[in-house]
């Protein structure tokens, strides 16, 4: 059974019991209302044959008559008065009068109750008169009882349809206000507690009452957003254990082939260097003039990049932790966009710096500058068909990503950002722009080492690079500095 339709039959139970012990007291008190009018008419009907029994002494029969039925006539409605000779009445008892009220009539007042044919009771009081050398007769009090009785029924009555009334009411506020306030806040709870059962912690129980169910609710509420908080935090930090781990095979495997492309490349620089010197030579014979020399001028520029792409290897493979000094990287900044303006402008992009004022950092001045301009090769190689690069420097109060000591630089890191408009770089790409010799670019026109190597001298400082790229839109890279500690005095590296 539902706890509204427990708490209507309480509460109906409660009524009924209530509205029982009313309605004994009120009948009770109605019956001690009759008896006291009862009392009342007794001594009326004693008082008037008093009266006729002196006036009968006095006056004589006749005037004794006359004054009962003055009387009777004009007394109340409900009392009759007659006028009954003793022998008479012997002769023709009234039902239910014995032969002993015949007796105790000879010396005091006999009251019987009787039915009456019309329905109901008749009360009669029977009051000797007694006159010395006179015929005996009785003062017949006669009262009608049906009234009273129709009173008492009728409060009978409606005791009964109050009670029943209030049961009602009472049952359907209890049944209707223990649905709304208990049964319909408990069937949300139910299905809130199937719900997590499921594993589906996004539910909410929609119960705003100020009371034990409310605060219950708002209880189940903040336990499953802590579930949820520590769903989230225990699949993040296995899907972060997991990729630690592809992290830890797939840096293995490049610390081979690192290894191994070390190794290649030290072995060719000699040819190259042999190859380069030859093609040189060639061009000093000839004066630059022919085809050898024109062979020979292509075989130097092939040979000497090749001598670059080895050599940044080679930087990678065996690069060696920063020297930091203090530096203005404002300044770092304008050298590095007035060297690579004219590679800027000979692909149609218009180079820009950004610096209001001057921002020290500690940094390997050398390092920051080759990975800034990594980093904005990359962007104006992004843009083949010509665009804005600009570059900003400034400060950023954002977190370290996972893998950065937080507690090493906390507050303000001074950051260099370097926005492009080219076409974005694609989601399934992102994972992958810090690889060595990764790269989307056409052959001849990248070594996949910029970014790689850029990543590698930001972190030696204590820092990262955070990507931002929109497919259509452009690309914004942020080196992202270590903090410099106050006061801090050295001179730049």
């Amino acid at each position: 059974m539902k706890v509204s339709f427990k708490l209507a039959l309480a509460l109906v139970g409660g009524v009924v019991v209530v509205m029982a012990g009313y309605a004994f007291f009120q009948i009770r008190r109605e019956v001690v209302i009759l008896d006291a009018e009862l009392r009342k008419n007794h001594k009326f009907g004693m008082g008037a044959a008093a009266a006729i029994q002196e006036i009968w002494a006095s006056d004589g029969e006749a005037r004794a008559r006359h004054i009962l039925e003055t009387i009777d006539k004009n007394g109340p409605d409900v009392i009759q008065l007659r006028w009954v000779w003793l022998d008479d009445l012997r002769a023709a008892p009234p039902p239910g009068f014995t032969p002993k009220d015949f007796q105790t009539l000879a010396e005091r007042t006999v009251v019987t109750v009787q039915p009456d044919p019309n329905g109901g009771w008749l009360r009669y009081i029977y009051v000797p008169l007694s006159v010395p050398g006179q015929r005996p007769a009785v003062v017949q009090v006669r009262e009608s009882l049906s009234a009273e009785k129709r009173f008492i029924d009728m409060n009978r009555l409606q005791i009964a349809l109050s009670t029943l009334l209030v049961a009602t009411v009472c049952g359907l506020t209890a049944i209707g206000l223990g649905h709304w306030f208990v049964g319909r806040p408990m069937a949300d709870l139910r299905d809130h507690a199937r719900a997590i059962g499921r594993g589906d912690l996004s539910a909410r129980v929609p119960i705003r009452q100020r009371d034990e169910l409310g605060e219950l609710a708002a209880e189940l509420n903040t336990m499953s957003d802590q579930l949820a908080t520590t769903q989230a935090r225990l699949t993040a930090e296995t899907e972060a254990r997991i990729a630690t781990l592809e992290q830890l095979r797939h840096t293995d495997r490049l610390t081979t082939v690192g290894r191994l492309a070390a190794g290649i490349a030290h072995e060719l620089g000699t040819p190259l260097n042999v190859i380069s010197a030859r093609a040189a030579r060639i061009l000093g014979i000839e004066g630059g003039s022919g085809p050898s020399s024109e062979y020979a001028r292509i075989i130097h520029e092939q040979a000497s990049r090749m001598t670059s792409v080895i050599r940044q290897l080679l930087d990678f493979s065996r690069r060696q932790g920063p020297k930091l000094g203090l530096c203005d990287l404002r300044t770092l900044a304008a050298r590095t966009v007035e060297l690579l303006a004219p590679l800027g402008k000979k692909q149609g992009v218009t180079v820009t710096l950004h610096a209001d004022e001057a921002l020290l950092a500690r940094v390997d001045q050398n390092q920051m500058q080759q990975a800034l301009a990594n980093v904005m090769i990359n962007g104006i190689q992004a843009m083949p068909n010509g665009g804005r690069l600009v570059v900003t420097i400034g400060s950023s109060e954002a977190p370290p990503p996972a893998g950065v000591d937080a507690e090493a630089g906390r507050g303000q890191r001074p950051c260099i950002t370097v926005e492009d408009e080219g076409h974005g770089i694609p989601p399934e790409n992102l994972p992958h722009i810090f690889e060595p010799f990764f790269t989307t670019k056409g052959v001849g026109e990248g070594t996949g080492l910029g970014l790689s190597v850029a990543h590698g001298i930001v972190s030696d400082h204590g820092g990262w690079i955070d990507v931002q790229t929109e497919i259509g839109r452009g690309t914004r890279i942020t080196l992202v500095l270590g903090a410099t500690a106050a006061g801090t005095a050295e001179v730049a590296s």
